[in-house]
This record gives C-alpha cells, structure tokens and sequence, in this order.
C-alpha cells in the first residue's frame, strides 16, 4: 500500500475567502471517491490550529500499489480536480511512502 500525502496553502485575503477556497478544494477532491481504481482511502482535513506555520489543508489518501498511484497521476478526474484548483493554492508539499 502507498500513502500519498499533500498539504496546500490556499489564497484568500480575507478569512471568508480561505473558507470558500477550501470548501471548494474539499468538494472537488471528495468528488473523487469511487472514481479512481486502486484508491483505497481518501480524507481532507483543515487546519485548527492556526499556527503560522501550519498548512490550510491536507489530502491523506491510500493506495493499493504505487502502480495506482502513478495511474492516478494522470486519470481524467484526477486531472480535472487538477484544472478546477489550479488558482486556489499558494504552497504545496508532499509525502509518498510504502507501507508494509
């Protein structure tokens, strides 16, 4: 199994437009549960914290193989959720690692 990992900063000058920036990140990724083969867990969390050194939001997902990861790469709604956030992000990171 293959735990992919990533976090964003989102734009927004105003804490009600970072809101409406993750809302939307949330609804485009959570779009994708039973759409991609070998997806086994998808979960968005946003950030309590508010530290300055925190990210806005997370994507923790799980796949069967790295196989699965690398089809996702380039699905067709992978790549859509890609075009519809494109502008909402200001930083991003991320952590792939196999579990036994």
């Amino acid at each position: 199994m293959i735990r992919h990992i990533v976090m964003w900063n989102v734009r927004g000058d105003t804490p009600a437009e970072k809101a409406q920036a993750i809302a939307n990140l949330q609804r485009s990724f959570e779009s994708l549960r039973g759409q991609i083969p070998g997806l086994i867990h998808l979960e968005i969390g946003v950030d309590s914290s508010r530290i300055d050194y925190a990210c806005d939001v997370v994507l923790y997902s799980e796949f069967e193989s790295q196989a699965a990861l690398d089809a996702y790469g380039s699905h067709p709604e992978h790549l859509r959720v890609k075009r519809e956030l494109a502008d909402l992000r200001t930083a991003r990171h991320q952590v792939d690692y196999a579990v036994n």
